[in-house]
């Protein structure tokens, strides 16, 4: 049996009447870019994440610049303000903050959760916003970092590329948990699109309607530029897509759960750290990440055995060439994590068989 990380073919193709249906009525209506599709999917996915407002953009990358760039020209922000971020994260949150011309300060990571270690965060006169990512899928503790930014007059950012759907014990959304969240839909993610994509979700009125102007031009209708902006729209075709596949969202994140759980009940081996969770529905495993000490060793193992693995990330931001030393270089956690981590195949069309099979063969790895 083969086993491979992600089988997008399959996770798509349940949707092949839907998205050919939908392909008919888009391509009649001859409107290609900013038309109903991405006006009605902003709507859908506010209303999904329990948030007032949602803008699409192009990717989640551009979410996170665009909610920075807006919050500049709204005066909250000003060039050189220092952003607490996590040093265990993507690249993407890090390039975000420093195209927005802001600095960002990394803080360590929590060993069990692999966020944010709250307890490290200082504070200082220059800091003016955190932005948390929710990694993997498991949401940060938000209460805690709600509670620390309001005494502190911050704002509170969340990197949700990964945690599409995540829910707190109080029953709010990952889109609903902060001043501002971006996502990215690159076609990897819980809710993907077919290509790349991202939305950014807010309450805050005055914020929606300034990355709302700067994602088209900074037009606030046409041929009016209020703002020099950027070209950064979400794909009406792609907006389509995701309509369709945001109904089984929470189907699909329940099937992550329950094999994340099958995984945690069954995998028994020493040589294997699992992955932290509570067993709530703040974590709806965008990844399935373990820990091995010989990382090389076991995935040649598990490729040997027809089982494809991933690593998520093996080079942390800090020590990536693009920043050239700028980010610091003592986060011993992250070190760690990013030496040993290793991501098993987890999507909600694996099948019992396969799921089986990938416990078999990592409680049959031994050094």
């Amino acid at each position: 049996m083969k086993v491979p990380f992600l089988d997008l073919h399959n996770i798509n193709k349940r949707y092949d009447k839907e998205f050919d249906l939908f392909f008919k009525q888009f391509n009649k209506r001859s409107w290609y870019i900013l038309g109903e599709e991405v006006s009605s999917f902003e709507k859908e996915f506010a209303a999904y994440c329990g948030a007032k407002y949602c803008v699409g953009v192009a990717s989640g990358l551009d979410a996170l610049f665009l909610i920075l760039t807006a919050y500049k020209h709204l005066g909250v922000l000003k060039n050189g303000d220092q952003v607490i971020v996590s040093a265990n994260t993507y690249v993407a949150t890090i390039i975000a903050i420093k195209n927005a011309g802001l600095e960002p300060v990394l803080v360590d990571a929590d060993e069990n959760t692999f966020n944010i270690d709250i307890s490290k965060i200082n504070i200082t006169n220059q800091t003016k916003a955190i932005l948390v990512t929710h990694l993997y899928g498991q949401l940060a503790d938000m209460d805690s970092l709600d509670k620390l930014c309001k005494n502190n007059g911050l704002k509170l950012i969340a990197d949700a590329a990964q945690a599409h759907g995540s829910i707190t014990y109080k029953s709010k959304r990952s889109g609903n948990l902060c001043d501002a969240a971006g996502f990215s839909f690159y076609p990897s993610k819980n809710l993907g699109a077919l290509g790349d994509g991202g939305a950014i979700t807010t309450s805050d009125k005055e914020l929606y309607e300034c990355v709302f102007k700067l994602r088209n031009y900074g037009t606030s209708s046409k041929f009016i530029n209020e703002l020099s902006g950027y070209n950064s729209r979400l794909d009406e075709i792609q907006a389509g897509f995701l309509r369709i596949k945001l109904k089984s969202l929470d189907q699909d994140n329940d099937k992550r759960r329950e094999i994340a759980n099958t995984y945690l009940s069954k995998i028994n081996n020493s040589h294997i750290i699992l992955p932290f969770w509570d067993r709530s529905k703040n974590h709806v495993f965008h990844l399935f990440v373990i820990r091995v000490k010989d990382r090389e060793h076991f995935q040649n193992f598990m490729t040997q055995n027809q089982v494809q693995t991933s690593i998520h990330y093996p080079i942390p931001p800090y020590d990536q060439k693009a920043f050239s030393g700028s980010l610091g270089s003592f986060y011993p956690v992250t070190d760690r994590i990013s030496k040993e981590v290793v991501s098993l195949p987890i999507s909600p069309v694996m099948t019992n068989d396969q799921i089986q099979f990938v416990i078999d063969i990592v409680n049959s790895y031994s050094i």
